[in-house]
């Protein structure tokens, strides 16, 4: 991947008629509500519509980033967003499939609260007709007496409808049951879906498949009390071809906060996406167009070893994420540290970034090559070092090593250095100052 490659600015395409038409070949439908009714709805007037992020972590992650995608492109079809931060539904938190959550403490939740708005801001217009909104349920659930909540919303929930919903099925027949605390979590889901289409009007929730019991407890309760259809887009849950888990690296979760997750371990997580996989993630995760992604589909089938749609993946999420500067210094560091760039060019943050990744050492003054390749594990020890020196397979920054007592003195900004065994085997050492 070039790094003069420019990222595709967000745009919906235009080779589709009716956004909804674009959401079911990006593979964003999983279920819904009336299809039909949906399509008529999303080509027609500009509507208000919602999703919600329960702050149930400093940090929103890949999985809420298909809501964001999905928020995005409905907003540039024309409609309004609402970004739901859910302070006081993150203070429960919704059912788990197996186990009770840990409740946060509540200054942890609201802390929690201003770093998620701040984040979904990021995606969407914040200007304009159909500009952004964010709300709080806590706005409308902190004034609300527990016997004004089962009065007006409880009185409309039906015990035996609300067990047989998946997340509350599932619990039930688990080990560790379900508290009434949780069982309460698709009560409040509908009240912020009541609330919503009282003040905004909004029409139209969108959020996880698996999330959809929660959504449909909204449309049915609007039906009740309002006497009005709404409705409910379901996204599918996203799993790798062989079935495993999306979204984590090495058991961590891919967080959309750099200080979480650095932008250059973001890259890498899509550079490494399966052959198998690669068009669905263009389709769900980038604003490339249909065109444009069957032609990585034909890539893909004749040249898979070039690993073009894996790179362009990479770069667009990265710099939908973090932005084009961002991406385009760890295209460059990733290209840099195999050989096709200039090391010493690279900025210090981003170089550190990179190499954290990798496996590492961290020293107090200089060392040898032969002690930092122990040090790193490239060598289990000093004598198999020594070897690998002798045989010319060891390079520092760039550069050859063909004497053991070269000196790793962090040249590199930041005061890093970079050591290869082999073509491709990299580690990093800092040298502090001190």
């Amino acid at each position: 991947m070039s790094a003069a490659v420019i990222p595709t600015a967000p745009a919906n395409d235009p080779s589709f008629d009716n956004v909804w038409d674009e959401l079911v070949w990006r593979g964003l439908v999983q279920v819904s509500t009336d299809e039909q009714a949906l399509r008529t709805m999303l080509g027609g007037e500009p509507i208000t519509f919602y999703c919600g992020f329960d702050p149930t972590a400093p940090s929103l992650h890949l999985g809420n980033l298909v809501q964001l995608l999905t928020m995005r492109r409905l907003q540039l079809a024309g409609h309004r967003p609402l970004g739901l931060v859910g302070g006081s539904t993150g203070l429960i938190g919704d059912p788990r499939p197996t186990a009770e959550r840990t409740l946060n403490e509540r200054e942890t939740v609201e802390e929690w609260v201003g770093y998620l708005r701040a984040q979904v801001e990021r995606f969407l217009d914040v200007d304009g007709p159909n500009a952004a909104r964010m709300v709080n349920n806590l706005d409308w659930t902190a004034p609300l007496s527990a016997i004004d909540f089962l009065r007006e919303i409880g009185k409309h929930y039906r015990v035996g409808t609300m067990i047989r919903k998946d997340a509350v099925a599932a619990r039930l027949n688990s080990e560790a049951g379900i508290s009434y605390t949780e069982f309460s979590y698709q009560i409040l889901q509908g009240l912020d879906y009541l609330e919503l289409y009282r003040q905004y009007g909004c029409r139209l929730q969108t959020g996880g498949s698996d999330q959809w019991g929660n959504l449909t407890s909204g449309t049915d309760l609007i039906h009740r009390v309002e006497g009005v259809s709404v409705h409910a887009i379901g996204t599918p849950l996203i799993t790798n071809s062989d079935g495993t888990k999306f979204g984590k690296s090495e058991g961590n979760a891919i967080w959309l906060d750099a200080a979480m997750c650095s932008p250059y371990r973001m890259y890498q997580f899509w550079l490494n996406t399966d052959d198998a996989d690669v068009i669905s993630r263009l389709k769900i995760f980038t604003f490339l167009s249909k065109a444009e992604i069957e032609e990585f589909e034909e890539l893909v089938a004749a040249e898979p070893f070039r690993r073009e749609a894996q790179k362009r993946l990479a770069r667009e999420v990265t710099a939908f994420v973090h932005g084009p500067d961002a991406a385009a210094s760890v295209v460059a560091a990733s290209e840099a540290l195999f050989g096709q760039g200039d090391l010493t060019a690279l900025d210090a943050a981003t170089l550190r970034s990179a190499l954290e990744e990798l496996p590492h050492t961290r020293v107090s003054e200089p060392t040898t090559v032969v002690q930092a390749l122990v040090a790193t594990g490239l060598t289990a020890s000093l004598s198999e070092a020594r070897r690998a020196v002798a045989q010319g397979g060891v390079s520092v920054d760039g550069h050859r090593v063909d004497d053991e007592n070269t000196v790793i003195a962090g040249a590199l900004p930041g005061g890093a250095s970079v050591l290869r065994r082999g073509k491709k085997t990299l580690a990093g050492v800092f040298v502090s100052s001190s």
